[in-house]
């Protein structure tokens, strides 16, 4: 898909941090507010999956009542990051 024109403004001393950041990487004003877009973009998105996830989980547990206690997930994610394996928690009602 071809690139498409989109302006902004830039508060003054937001645009001089940006020209001399882009002058310190050697790179342009526009790719560092590309990059920076970019990354917003990205990191948004996760965080939007993430609290669409947890809704359908909460709204999972209201209809069925399943659930792991704080300490069955607290000790499974211990025994991770010892390296152990360890199977997930059952969620019981």
């Amino acid at each position: 898909m071809p690139a498409s024109v989109t302006s902004l403004k830039l508060d003054p001393i937001i645009k001089e941090r940006v020209q001399q950041l882009a002058s310190a990487r050697q790179r342009t004003s526009h790719w560092i507010l590309c990059k920076a877009v970019e990354q917003y973009v990205e990191r948004e998105e996760k965080r939007e999956q993430l609290r669409q996830d947890a809704q359908a989980a909460w709204a999972h547990y209201q209809a069925t009542g399943l659930h792991a206690t704080g300490e069955e997930a607290d000790t499974w994610l211990a025994k991770l990051e010892a390296g152990e394996y360890a199977a997930s928690p059952q969620c019981h009602g």
